[in-house]
């Protein structure tokens, strides 16, 4: 039996293996799916994907789906029981963060502005990475500050670059990985 060659960090766990092979860096253009997967790259800040994949389901019933409208209503009473869901990561600020986030997305959308296309235009197309893998480049740089500037929050360039990497905007799987080709 061929056994396919992997990005090194995706070789020994089973979920870490399926992620890589059928989401993290193919191209996300939905703008829903984009905004969840940044506010999950929030909830890592000081600790592992593996840890925040295998919550992935909790963090999605606790936050409806990341349905922004939704996640934009939450109230301090939620954010409460969030507090006390051991199913998530429970960081009082990142709980916030992501609430704060849904209403910023909300109100790109009523201005009538696509968070997918937005995050997009800033970083135009997907840009395959022939060097070393970095933690964060000029261009995660930008898009964090970016960001920042429309007022989410957990979203330095670390943070970015992971993002980037995991919805397709930068390919970084290895050079011998079945991915890459």
């Amino acid at each position: 039996m061929v056994q396919k060659v992997r990005c090194s960090w995706a070789q020994n766990d089973p979920l870490m293996a399926e992620y890589h092979d059928k989401e993290w860096g193919r191209v996300v253009r939905d703008s829903r799916a984009l905004w969840e997967t940044l506010m999950l790259e929030g909830f890592q800040a000081g600790l592992s994907w593996q840890i925040v994949l295998r919550k992935r389901e909790a963090f999605r019933r606790a936050f409806n789906q990341f349905d922004p409208a939704r996640v934009a209503k939450m109230t301090p009473k939620d954010v409460e029981r969030l507090m006390q869901d051991p199913g998530i990561i429970r960081a009082r600020a990142k709980i916030e963060a992501t609430i704060e986030g849904a209403k910023i997305f909300k109100r790109m959308e009523a201005e009538g502005e696509d968070f997918g296309r937005w995050v997009w235009s800033l970083n135009g197309k997907p840009v395959k990475n022939s060097g070393p893998v970095a933690s964060e480049t000029a261009k995660s740089k930008e898009i964090s500050r970016a960001l920042k500037q429309r007022g989410f929050k957990f979203i330095g360039p670390t943070i970015v670059y992971a993002w980037m990497q995991a919805v397709g905007m930068v390919d970084d799987h290895s050079k011998d990985c079945f991915r890459r080709k």
